[in-house]
């Protein structure tokens, strides 16, 4: 046999568990699905890849939250809010808005969370396969340093962030723009002595110059920038990796490389031309890169850019949300990062408005007994820019969670296309879900 040629495996594997709720992923929208379906009266595994519970905002060190309130209203309430109050209590004041975020605190309130759940979990440990009863996934097929193993479950919850247990099952799902090109990704990193006091406010300028004297290899315009987490300490969400599919690993093997290469561009441009930088010292590049959009799994409803500029009420709604419509550009032109600016700056809010979040995009249409959290959710590729950040992963996590956890309980007599929607509502709004519309 040869490269390119297929090979028949199979063995006979351990069904290690069976529990109630199966998550896939153990990320924001992973955790708070954990939680909230444990707390609902289910027993729960949780199969996490990583080594620490919270993806992005840990392994990924993405330095900030984004918004939990619509400037107004707290809308990440329930376990997002529980998470938001615990960090409150170890770190000090956090400010709801665009909340900086210490990675190791963080981790720990993951911990603490989910373990005080009582929810059954494995680190490194990899879904890599389903076995499909028709439209029901009957067991996942994992991976561990115990080897592959399977986990029977009533219920199962996608919140790998890339729908990869959905589109293991057969749900179809869209990618990208109109020609598949996927937003840029970003390998974060944390740096130390930083002169907060006297750094340079705006750098656009300086980056021109920079451009024009070859200091990056390729030219980026959009810099999201440092956040300060403290004692001189910088959480850098800095360098778009280019042409990145996070559905495929040697795209992604590619992009942790770039990532990589191009930091001493940014420190050197940092140190030369900007105020406030010039003894800045790396500390570390994240373990997990950061991927911003890949599949979109599409469920009985697809959300859309006209729900998030009529700040659409839905009588499923599960939640509302706020943020901006954030798409990366794919392209370094200065005219591709006109249109994001102009598309940042238009497509958003005033205090007190949100979207809601139809149940609907949680369900993937072709499966049974799926739900899908998370940046994957059925949404076209504007309003998934808005609700891929973590505060609304909570919002969907949660709410997908408590789901699975009801459906599990109806002993194969609903599927997830079916729930009682006024029945979750009220159990989302009774774990302090913010649902002004649902009384």
């Amino acid at each position: 046999m040869k490269v390119g040629d297929k090979l028949s495996f199979a063995r006979e594997i351990p069904i290690r568990y069976e529990v109630d709720v199966f998550i896939a992923g153990g990320g924001p929208a992973g955790a708070a699905a954990a939680v909230a379906a444990a707390r609902q009266g289910s027993k729960v595994f949780l199969a996490e890849n990583h080594s620490c519970f919270g993806g992005m905002g840990t392994a990924g060190l993405v330095p900030m939250f984004c918004q939990f309130t619509d400037g107004v209203n707290f809308l990440a309430g329930g376990v997002g809010r529980e998470i938001f109050d615990r960090l409150h209590l170890i770190h000090g004041d956090v400010g709801a808005g665009f909340t900086t975020n210490n990675t190791e605190l963080l981790k720990r309130v993951y911990d603490d969370l989910i373990t005080e759940a009582g929810v059954l979990f494995n680190f490194h440990t990899r879904v890599i396969d389903v076995q499909l009863d028709g439209k029901r996934i009957s067991y996942a097929i994992c991976n561990s340093k115990n080897g592959i193993f399977a986990v029977k479950a009533q219920t199962f919850v996608d919140c790998t962030g890339d729908g990869d247990l959905a589109a293991m099952s057969g749900a179809d799902y869209e990618k990208g723009d109109e020609d598949g090109t996927l937003m840029p990704g970003t390998l974060c990193s944390v740096w130390s002595n930083i002169d907060w006091k006297n750094r340079s406010l705006d750098h656009h300028a300086m980056l021109e110059q920079a451009f024009a004297d070859g200091v990056f290899s390729i030219p980026d315009r959009h810099i999201p920038g440092m956040a300060n987490l403290g004692h001189g300490v910088a959480g850098a969400n800095i360098g778009h990796v280019y042409d990145l599919d996070g559905t495929d690993d040697e795209s992604v093997t590619r992009g942790l490389l770039r990532g990589r290469k191009i930091i001493p561009e940014f420190e050197r441009y940092y140190k030369e031309y900007l105020k406030g930088y010039e003894n800045m010292t790396l500390v570390a590049t994240a373990s997990l890169l950061g991927v911003r959009e890949t599949r979109r799994i599409l469920g009985d409803y697809v959300m859309t850019l006209d729900d998030f500029k009529k700040r659409a009420c839905f009588d499923d709604e599960i939640g509302r949300y706020s943020y901006p419509v954030d798409i990366h550009p794919n392209k370094n032109d200065p005219e591709s990062y006109r249109k994001f600016s102009e598309e940042f700056a238009t497509l958003c809010y005033k205090d007190g408005e949100s979207y809601g979040i139809s149940y609907r995009a949680l369900v993937p249409k072709d499966l049974d007994n799926v739900f899908v959290a998370g940046r994957c959710i059925s949404a076209d590729r504007y309003i998934q820019s808005s609700v891929r950040v973590m505060p609304a992963c909570f919002i969907t996590g949660q709410a997908a969670g408590t789901a699975a956890s009801m459906l599990a309980a109806s002993s194969g007599t609903q599927t997830a296309h079916d729930i009682d929607i006024k029945s979750l509502q009220q159990k989302l709004k009774a774990i302090g879900a913010f649902l002004p519309n649902f009384s």
